[in-house]
């Protein structure tokens, strides 16, 4: 199931982003893929920081 609620509250609440800091479609676009790459790879960090720590113990 995907829950792309969560992920912008995230954005907005965690993230501070408030507003895009580009005009247009293609730069918009382009934000919301940067975006997109940080909270995947913050994600993946945390997943990977978790299960090392599982290992470990």
């Amino acid at each position: 199931m995907i829950e792309p609620e969560r992920v912008f509250g995230q954005l907005k609440n965690n993230r501070g982003f408030r507003r895009f800091l580009l005009r247009g479609l293609p730069k918009v676009t382009l934000e919301v893929g940067w975006l997109s790459l940080a909270h995947n790879l913050l994600k993946q960090a945390t997943t990977d920081r978790k299960r090392k720590r599982a290992s470990v113990q």
